[in-house]
């Protein structure tokens, strides 16, 4: 079946090879760690012969991540050597600043040459995955190294499930017979999971571990070198939500306030920037101190989206050019760096989570804002993050939306109401607060894996 694989992914490979050259031309992405991507080329200095654990995030989502599971990992168990890896340039990027003390490598394709390449360098005693990342020829290298894989934060959307029904059996031949262990966000992916073929034995609901490091306070560095860059100084990190005058017109009321009102957009797509922009250029005239911070989700695209926001006519700065502070906050700034949405979200008075409108994505994390206490709106699709979102729409701290028309209309509530916001902002941070835990649970279950290892190879 390897070699099987191995073909139908170089067939892949060669019918994608145009798209692959362009993408490669346009955006510079895909050139760096191809020898590990490729064939497994990884240096991993473990000179002492510490045991190895290793945990791969596909992007920069789930290496943040990560950076709370690693961290509690790392206290259980101080000897132990760490091995972190991502897939996209984005994520390695983000993993080697968040994790500059430990190894980072390039997750190889899914040709059998690679990834057995990288298990015979990195050596793991155990290998850590998460949410969905499952690929059949690494799973069936690590079966036959006796290298226990465990799924944390495990989720299966719709769409997926859908799929993999249709291919139930090969899926589980393939992939889930193969992972050891799966450390599932909630029950409706436990049972999804088991009517694909996964033993109930084999699973735990341990919650999601996004949770456990969101709780921030808008006080943190980051978000105060981001607040006086962006001249927005006088934005304490502990205000309460100052009183918002309205000017009455039985036409358009104008909304005053006597500070800088932010609507931060996070991890957008296509089309939704034009549906915010649009939407925005509207919301001004009637909230003259209102300033959009756009986050698109793929840095490839942020070209693309500063023209869209300069055909606008808004005006506009792009983050990745301001040196020193700004003179004044532009209407419209687009964050086009890595590693900064967390910060920036510091400074939102209102929030939206991307991927929710376009019913392609499924949604990006709304558990993030809510942390900082952000009264978060989203759209109908967030199918990636249905239970998160359920919980915070259900206890007062998100709104969802049908459409842009309804994204419109409750912008507009939000803005002019900070009492609401003030309200939205506790419900939402009071709600992660009750959710915390999913680490401890999970460390627990990798250790269960770990013990049944030494069971078994005693046994043995």
């Amino acid at each position: 079946m390897p070699r099987f694989l191995d073909l139908l992914y170089l067939i892949a490979l060669a019918l994608l090879s145009p798209w692959l050259a362009w993408r490669v031309f346009a955006t510079g992405r895909y050139r760096r760690d191809l020898a590990g991507k490729m064939l497994g080329r990884v240096r991993i200095a473990n000179p002492q012969q510490q045991r190895v654990a290793w945990f791969h995030a596909v992007s920069v989502g789930e290496v943040n991540l990560l950076g709370t599971l690693v961290p509690a990992f790392r206290k259980e168990h101080l000897n132990w050597l760490i091995v972190v890896s991502s897939t996209t340039e984005t994520g390695l990027a983000e993993a080697r600043r968040r994790f500059s003390e430990l190894t980072v490598i390039a997750w190889p394709f899914d040709f059998s040459w690679a990834v057995a390449a990288t298990l015979d360098a990195v050596k793991p005693d155990v290998v850590v995955l998460t949410e969905s990342e499952m690929w059949p020829n690494f799973l069936t290298a690590a079966k036959k190294r006796d290298i226990p894989v465990v799924l944390v934060n495990a989720r299966m959307s719709p769409r997926s499930f859908r799929r993999l029904q249709r291919v139930a059996g090969l899926a589980r031949s393939l992939l889930f017979a193969k992972v050891t262990r799966f450390a599932v966000q909630d029950q409706d992916y436990a049972d999804r999971f088991q009517h694909l073929g996964v033993p109930a034995a084999k699973l735990s609901v341990t919650g999601s571990i996004k949770y456990d490091g969101a709780l921030r306070t808008r006080d943190t560095q980051a978000t105060r070198r981001l607040r006086e860059q962006f001249q927005l100084a006088n934005d304490g990190a502990s205000r309460r939500y100052p009183p918002t005058i309205v000017e009455p017109d039985e036409k358009s009321p104008v909304v005053r306030s006597p500070l800088p009102l932010i609507l931060l957009a996070g991890s957008t797509h296509a089309p939704e920037e034009a549906i915010l922009l649009d939407v925005f250029a509207r919301l001004r005239a009637s909230v003259p101190g209102l300033h959009l911070i756009l986050v698109p989700r793929h840095p490839d695209r942020f070209e693309e989206v500063a023209r869209l926001v300069e055909r606008s006519g808004l005006p506009m700065l792009r983050r990745s050019r301001i040196g020193t502070a700004l003179c004044e906050m532009p209407a419209v700034l687009l964050l086009d760096t890595i590693g900064e949405l967390g910060a920036a979200w510091g400074l939102a008075d209102v929030g939206f989570t991307g991927g929710s409108l376009d019913g392609q994505r499924g949604g990006q994390s709304m558990i993030e804002p809510a942390g900082y206490g952000v009264p978060c709106v989203f759209g109908p699709h967030i199918w990636n993050f249905k239970d998160a979102a359920k919980r915070l729409v259900e206890s007062g701290g998100a709104i969802m939306v049908p459409d842009a028309a309804g994204l419109e209309r409750e912008l507009t509530r939000l803005l002019a109401d900070a009492e609401l916001r003030e309200h939205m902002g506790i419900a939402a941070r009071e709600l992660v607060q009750r959710q915390q835990g999913a680490t401890h649970r999970t460390l627990n279950e990798i250790a269960f894996v770990l013990l049944q290892k030494i069971v078994h190879r005693n046994a043995a």
